[in-house]
């Protein structure tokens, strides 16, 4: 047996080197999927129930007392969010919260509450701090800054995402005062980042573990899904 082994090791050369291309880069998808949420990673099969997410406090859109909730953790800097808010040109999915807000929020159904998962460096903790002072100062321009946010995203912690370039961007917007903000971030600092790391907390005890990560009615949706398994859960609530 060891000749035959030695003989034909040459012509098993080529198909193991192909092999262990496969497993790397099936080990560089997964890994992705589960750090940035691209299919939110294997989750904990946790039971949940959005009645008992905390969403008092937190940026929302919609009506107040809308009959369905959805709670989505989200980090600034990860491009699954970007591809499931606004559309991301690497990830091929289309993105389901502007299906979800024409067709729920906009017709008084569902509230859409935003929450921080804040993991993928110090520009993801940045934003989240300036996106709590955003609420507190401007929560009629916070969709707009949050969308403006993920447009102007780019490669994680690569250059976009500081206080600097986000005071920029925040400079752009009608009706917000960037100085006013950035002060609001000073003062309550420690405060907002308390909430922020509350918020991760949260998200990690109901099985999230990446971003995005929603929950609906009894239904955790991970990752950038698409917008028929909300609509499926949303459906069945209403």
């Amino acid at each position: 047996m060891p000749p035959v082994q030695k003989e034909y090791s040459n012509l098993y050369l080529p198909g193991a080197i192909v092999l262990a291309g496969i497993i790397v880069a099936v080990g560089l998808y997964a890994g992705l999927s589960a750090g940035s949420g691209g299919g939110g990673g294997d989750q904990n099969q946790v039971a949940v129930d959005v009645r008992k997410v905390d969403i008092k406090n937190h940026p929302y859109l919609g009506e107040e007392n809308a009959p369905v909730v959805v709670v989505e953790w989200s980090d600034y800097q990860c491009p699954f969010c970007k591809a499931v808010e606004i559309g991301h040109s690497q990830i091929p999915t289309e993105p389901a919260i502007p299906k979800i807000i024409s067709e729920y929020v906009d017709t008084g159904k569902v509230k859409i509450v935003f929450k921080d998962y804040a993991f993928l460096g110090p520009d993801s903790q940045t934003a989240a701090l300036y996106g709590r002072a955003i609420w507190d100062l401007y929560p009629t321009k916070y969709w707009v800054w949050r969308e403006a946010m993920y447009k102007a995203q780019d490669d994680e912690n690569g250059g976009f995402g500081d206080e600097a370039s986000i005071v920029t961007l925040i400079r752009k917007i009608s009706g917000i005062d960037a100085d006013a903000v950035k002060a609001r971030v000073a003062s309550k600092n420690s405060e907002y980042q308390a909430a922020i790391d509350a918020d991760k907390a949260e998200g990690t005890s109901f099985g999230i573990q990446g971003t995005p990560g929603f929950i609906t009615g009894k239904t955790l949706l991970p990752g950038a899904v698409a917008f028929d398994q909300f609509k499926t859960a949303i459906d069945q609530q209403l």
